[in-house]
């Protein structure tokens, strides 16, 4: 295994952490939310019961809709293959640009390995699109700055 394997390999780990955390968080938010709305107590003020359950229920489809999506940023992750060596930006490649190194793969931000900072970054963001499709020597603008495209693996 080469050594940008071994990062790539290291990187997608991370990834995954990522994911894990938060799909776990909007799961646990979730069922707290429901439990408050569950344990709403009737008042004899009937209007504050029903305001109290109404915030705890919208508070629960909130939470709902985060770990929807953080389901959705799991399954977009399974999909990429970071085991094949890229020769164009692609999800599953490592870039490395004259102003960083990016992977592409999920928008999880900024990850440190081994005192090395790596952007893990979705295909669909503004920096992915920009970088999907580049090889070695290509240059691109992003956000008015010049990124030389020295190698993708």
């Amino acid at each position: 295994m080469s050594n940008q394997q071994q990062i790539k390999a290291a990187l997608f780990a991370q990834c995954e952490v990522y994911v894990q955390l938060r799909v776990s968080t909007a799961k646990q938010a979730m069922e707290a939310a429901q439990e408050a709305a569950n344990s709403e107590s009737k008042s004899s003020a009937g209007d504050k019961y029903e305001t109290g359950r109404a915030m705890a229920q919208l508070e629960r489809d909130r939470n709902a809709q985060l770990l929807a999506e953080a389901q959705k940023v799991e399954r977009d992750l399974k999909q990429i293959n970071i085991d094949k060596s890229f020769t164009i930006g692609q999800p599953g490649s490592l870039i490395m640009t004259s102003r960083g190194k990016f992977f592409i793969s999920i928008g999880a931000g900024k990850l440190t390995l081994d005192g090395t900072d790596y952007f893990a970054v979705s295909a669909a963001s503004p920096i992915g699109i920009a970088l999907s499709g580049r090889k070695a020597g290509d240059s691109v603008v992003f956000n008015k700055m010049a990124y030389q495209v020295l190698e993708v693996y």
